[in-house]
């Protein structure tokens, strides 16, 4: 499993799956709320860690590896820009994308946006799931067109943990080697949901941002938060206490 990447290491690696066709690999997009949810969803907590690769959206896990674990790590890696740069990238080397999630209207916004920006762009298709539990028929109808679409990248916006389950549900159904769960991107993306200031993301706050802009994450955010910072304050203490004691910290 791939963890302590940054951009250009995350798409070198797509590179090689895509050139290799060989299997599907699952990448999940790992942020505070998710991390902290993995305590309490044994599912979740196993497909992270089965995963190919696992990267780090947002400051404050950056803080956390360099501040508990020694981990120095170049950049954050979060699915609107991973995204961006997979499609550049992907340009000149014919990648075909996929995008599942979201509203139809906001899916159709999201391919006329990217054509706009990057016209040689090549979208395989898209597809925007009923907003309620699949039934198996449907869900052997989506992973159908997904494979019938011969797609490099699968792009998955419906939000974690479901991103996250379907992928892992549909892992082995579907023949496209690189299936990424991105969140909220696609709404980034189409202007429906404005992305927070430079500043704001380098600062850890982007999650304020979210909360002034939808008020409906604050429980959210006051489920996991206040998790997050008991455990970095708690492993602080513990990777430094054994630092001065001249042990390793192995939890």
């Amino acid at each position: 499993m791939h963890s302590c990447v940054d951009y250009d290491a995350a798409i070198s690696t797509f590179n090689e799956w895509i050139s290799r066709r060989d299997r599907a690999h699952q990448v999940c997009i790992s942020n505070v709320h998710t991390t902290v949810m993995c305590r309490w969803d044994k599912e979740l907590a196993d497909i992270a860690n089965k995963a190919d690769m696992v990267t780090m959206d947002g400051q404050p896990l950056r803080w956390y590896a360099y501040h508990v674990r020694g981990v120095k790590i170049n950049d954050r890696v979060c699915g609107p820009d991973l995204m961006i740069q997979s499609i550049e990238t992907g340009i000149d080397r014919g990648w075909r994308h996929y995008f599942l999630g979201g509203k139809t209207d906001v899916l159709s916004r999201l391919c006329e946006s990217l054509k706009g920006r990057f016209p040689e762009l090549r979208i395989a298709d898209s597809f925007s799931p009923p907003f309620r539990p699949l039934t198996e028929k449907e869900n052997q109808e989506i992973t159908s067109m997904i494979n019938t679409s011969h797609a490099d990248i699968l792009w998955v916006g419906l939000g974690a943990p479901k991103q996250e389950k379907w992928i892992a549900h549909n892992l082995t159904r579907i023949h496209v080697p690189v299936q990424v769960g991105v969140g909220a991107a696609f709404d980034f993306h189409t202007g429906n949901i404005k992305r927070a200031p430079r500043y704001l993301q380098r600062s850890g706050l982007e999650w304020a941002y979210r909360i002034i802009q939808d008020p409906r994450l604050l429980p959210r955010y006051l489920k996991t938060n206040p998790v997050f910072i008991y455990m970095f304050l708690r492993d602080f203490i513990i990777a430094r206490t054994i630092k001065i004691s001249g042990r390793q910290y192995t939890s």
